[in-house]
């Protein structure tokens, strides 16, 4: 389930740049140039977020995606440094479907997925991602289908039945 408010220390996050966007605004004096920047920051271990920051300098923009990340952190349940079940989720108009992998396959995802899901510490994944590839909608699609992703535990305890029962029926 994800969790909203989790305090993690800014040692351990990491952060990638997904993409940066130059945008144009014009005035009657002319052209003027500023940034956004798409970031993902993750410990590598469980735990992601992403941000957009707006600014008239890369840097200053990439900064302040790194804060607003911060402050939209998920927890991800991983199993053995992959996915406990295949999940599906769309934003807009971008589709993922990640699904879990056996040991030694890799990150088998493109672009701005790839950077969500080596942020979050998945060693082993197989993704797709249909329909639009705006980085935005990629990233945030990626985020909602990590969010929706149920430990064993989880399920457990929301049927009110031990964790042998949901493997064995």
């Amino acid at each position: 389930m994800a969790e909203k408010n989790i305090k993690i220390s800014d040692a351990e996050l990491k952060d990638r740049l997904v993409a940066i966007n130059r945008v144009t605004k014009v005035t009657k004096g002319g052209r003027t140039f500023s940034f956004s920047a798409i970031v993902v920051v993750g410990n590598e271990n469980g735990y992601v977020g992403w941000g957009l920051g707006k600014a008239n300098e890369v840097t200053t923009a990439i900064a302040k995606g790194v804060e607003s990340a911060k402050k939209n952190l998920i927890k991800v349940p991983l199993l053995n440094g992959t996915l406990p079940h295949e999940q599906y989720a769309r934003f807009g108009g971008a589709s993922v479907l990640v699904k879990p992998a056996s040991h030694g396959t890799g990150v088998k995802a493109g672009g701005a997925m790839r950077a969500v899901l080596e942020s979050v510490g998945v060693t082993d994944v197989l993704a797709k991602s249909k329909g639009s590839s705006n980085p935005h909608n990629l990233v945030k699609a990626t985020m909602k289908a990590l969010s929706e992703l149920r430990s064993a535990k989880d399920v457990a305890y929301h049927r009110g039945v031990s964790l042998d029962k949901v493997f064995n029926g």
